[in-house]
């Protein structure tokens, strides 16, 4: 299931100097009492899957497999590239038609075109929903999100028409960095959006802005009814939970729980369980430190913060993060799997109802910016370097 609870397909899906494999041991957040902790190493093994390059981009950030029932549907992808770029991808023979109608885009730093998502109800209403940054005023921007219908009728010449904005970061600030803008859908129906912070730092604790938020929206874009805080107005009315710097990867597991990586500063590299109305911290409480070496507070027992499930120090720099269902990797079932961008590699965690453990971690010789699920369970990478990957199960 790709990021959506309902189609049940692909699941869903941020610098140190060292591979984090090579930086010796790492230290684990316990999963409930945060002030426990355990130092372990997480297993090298080796890599269980072969690796086939199916194509080759220049900025690739995410991709979704659509839904359908027919043939014409059941080989195609979207993808975005950060320059503003939208790709439908066969990915069983890596040709691509270019997407027509895609918003303008604000390209600098880590802002462009980010995360694309099919509608739950894809095969009806044919809705695509893209992140982005848009331009503000004077030297301003932010994230973005909107949705257009994906008009194949020419498979050759695909459109996206009749884009509208539904949503957008306030305010709309300066810089090019910490824009999240992950989409997820959840068994309610409704739209779960990451909005970071924006290297801002206070925002995320500012309950009148939107920045280093999760927020919850219907499809339209509005709040959606039940938010933890619709009773106080504004733009609070939208929130689900806060206190985050980066969130980069969200997914739904089959159990309805919304797991979530998040990038922390130098050090501290996050997964949480997302929960309505939770504070988690930032940048108050982080298991990281400033760039600069000031010290942030760790996350500890009466703080009023939720802790991390597990937290990364040295820094792997989460790019992502699906919640596996296939049965391609049925050791792999249920567990979430992250790409690592400084850390080079992919990441398996093991999830087990709200805990979460570290197990493997295979190093990829790349920064890995995104991973997702095929329809016939195959696992797919998005190198920040271009290349899109499959990984296949290794014969025995």
């Amino acid at each position: 299931m790709s990021r959506s609870l309902f189609l049940q397909r692909s699941a869903s899906r941020h610098r140190l100097p060292r591979p984090f494999w090579q930086a010796g041991l790492l230290l684990v957040a316990a999963t409930a009492a945060c002030g426990q902790t355990a130092t372990h190493a997480q297993s090298t093994s080796a890599r269980p899957f072969t690796v086939h390059q199916v194509a080759q981009f220049s900025t690739p950030w995410a991709m979704d497999f659509l839904p359908g029932s027919g043939v014409r549907l059941t080989n195609l992808a979207l993808l975005t590239e950060r320059e503003g770029k939208l790709w439908l991808v066969d990915f069983l023979d890596g040709s691509r038609r270019a997407v027509a109608g895609v918003p303008v885009v604000h390209v600098a730093g880590q802002g462009g075109l980010g995360d694309v998502v099919a509608d739950p109800d894809f095969a009806g209403n044919r809705r695509v929903y893209l992140s982005f940054v848009e331009k503000g005023a004077r030297g301003t921007n932010g994230a973005a999100l909107g949705y257009g219908t994906l008009d194949l009728a020419d498979p050759n010449k695909p459109v996206l028409r009749d884009f509208r904005i539904i949503w957008r970061q306030q305010p709309k600030v300066e810089g090019s960095a910490h824009f999240s803008h992950r989409i997820a859908f959840g068994p309610d129906g409704f739209l779960y959006l990451s909005s970071g912070e924006r290297m801002k730092f206070d925002p995320a604790q500012d309950m009148s802005v939107n920045l280093g938020k999760v927020v919850r929206l219907t499809r339209e874009g509005t709040p959606a009814p039940g938010n933890p805080w619709a009773a106080k107005g504004g733009l609070a009315a939208q929130l689900w939970s806060i206190g985050h710097r980066n969130v980069l990867g969200l997914s739904f597991a089959p159990d309805g729980r919304l797991w979530a990586s998040e990038m922390g500063p130098k050090g501290g590299d996050e997964v949480n369980l997302i929960a309505p109305g939770k504070n988690y911290g930032w940048p108050r409480a982080s298991n990281g430190s400033h760039y600069d070496g000031r010290d942030i507070p760790d996350h500890k027992p009466g703080d009023g913060y939720e802790p991390p499930k597990l937290w990364w120090n040295p820094s792997i720099s989460p790019g992502g993060l699906i919640i596996y269902t296939g049965e391609k990797f049925s050791a792999w079932k249920g567990d979430a799997l992250i790409p690592a961008l400084s850390g080079e590699g992919l990441i398996r965690v093991d999830i087990n109802g709200g805990k979460a453990a570290k197990a493997e971690q295979w190093p990829m010789g790349a920064r890995i910016r995104a991973v997702d699920q095929g329809p016939d369970g195959s696992v797919y990478l998005l190198e920040d370097g271009g290349r899109l990957l499959r990984l296949d199960p290794a014969k025995p």
